[in-house]
């Protein structure tokens, strides 16, 4: 449970206060604002400035208009409600949540499954740390597709490649320089969080009012780093196997979590499925060096697969340009067009049965009024 916090410690910046003084004024009536530290299978635990916490849960009219998956909260989001303090000086308040602050960013994936949904991950997040392990084989392909999706998250990605006690030599250098290679221009820190080294550079991006969200796969050292970011242990940490470098889920749901004397983090699960969601030129936006190349090319539609005049293929013919990061752009960007697609299709089904229930009711009450 988190210590009481004031609104300042819990990222309540005038941005969200701005929005939480236009939305108690719309409706007329003083609502009470928390932030989501947890949500469990439809209640969410809210920490309140200066109160610490109290279980909330979805108002029916509220979890209606919000539709999709990625607008309903999610850990890291600022929710108002109406309560006295009759209720929050219960043994076990318990809150409906009317409503929810617009968000400044947000991790949207696509939730698993083949139904076009979208999932909020975490929101109101300012800096994401991608956690890779080096002591198993680093998957670059993956850490492109984080990139991708945090590219539309409106939050600045930071690469940590952990373990580095693991390695030997000039080993964690070479790697360093591959991935700075696939990646250009990408802020990257090797670090060893068991060994509490290489921690300093982050201290800025964890300053009072700072949220950062954890991610990557499990086994990389979320769970270690969260510890040592906290200075005790309260993250459990498991084993990882020789054979692939991967662990198992020892971080089962997504968390926030206060720095002493610093800003917040939100822990998460490995997650097995980084579907892409969003627009193919936010997707572009995390290439930055395939898209300036594009420019280039000869037709400004060119998908750089055989067209004459393209700069992009060109470019890796002549070794400029890694063959893979171009597969992986064409990769990414397909999965942004089809789930784009398929949200189009569903909005289109659920316009088609709105319309046929307006329809409907309309034929009814021509009816009732032709009885009468």
């Amino acid at each position: 449970m988190l210590a009481p916090l004031d609104a300042a410690s819990l990222g309540f910046s005038p941005f969200f206060e701005n929005e939480w003084r236009r939305v108690t004024q719309e409706q007329g009536r003083a609502l009470q604002w928390g932030r989501v530290v947890a949500e469990y299978r439809g209640r969410y635990e809210l920490v309140l400035p200066g109160r610490g916490t109290v279980m909330g849960r979805l108002a029916g009219r509220a979890r209606r208009g919000q539709g999709g998956g990625e607008l309903l909260p999610t850990v890291g989001d600022f929710v108002l409600f109406e309560a006295g303090e009759e209720v929050l000086a219960a043994s076990a308040p318990l809150v409906t949540v009317e409503a929810m602050l617009p968000r400044k960013s947000a991790l949207i994936r696509a939730a698993a499954g083949k139904r076009s949904k979208a999932q909020a991950i975490a929101a109101n997040i300012d800096t994401i740390f991608v956690l890779c392990g080096l002591d198993g084989e680093l998957n670059l392909k993956r850490i492109e597709r984080y990139a991708a999706l945090i590219e539309q998250s409106g939050a600045k990605m930071v690469l940590l490649l952990t373990k580095a006690d693991l390695c030997v030599g000039t080993e964690a250098e070479d790697i360093v320089e591959e991935v700075l290679e696939r990646l250009p221009g990408r802020e990257l820190h090797c670090i060893s969080a068991l060994a509490r080294e290489g921690l300093e550079p982050l201290m800025p991006y964890l300053a009072l009012g700072q949220t950062v969200a954890l991610v990557g796969s499990s086994g990389t050292g979320k769970s270690t780093l969260a510890n040592a970011l906290l200075g005790e242990a309260l993250m459990a940490t498991g084993e990882v196997r020789a054979s692939d470098g991967r662990g198992r889920h020892t971080t089962t749901y997504r968390k926030l979590f206060a720095i002493p004397g610093g800003g917040l983090f939100i822990d998460t699960p490995g997650m097995r499925e980084l579907a892409m969601w969003g627009d193919v030129s936010e997707v572009e936006g995390s290439f930055d060096d395939l898209a300036q190349l594009a420019t280039q090319c000869r037709f400004g539609d060119c998908r750089h697969l055989s067209e004459p005049g393209c700069a992009v293929l060109a470019a890796v013919e002549e070794g400029r340009l890694d063959e893979e990061r171009l597969e992986s752009f064409q990769k990414l960007a397909h999965e942004a067009a089809a789930a784009a697609h398929r949200a189009d299709a569903a909005a289109v089904r659920a316009e088609g049965k709105r319309f046929g229930k307006t329809m409907k009711e309309a034929i009814e009450e021509r009816a009732r009024k032709r009885r009468w």
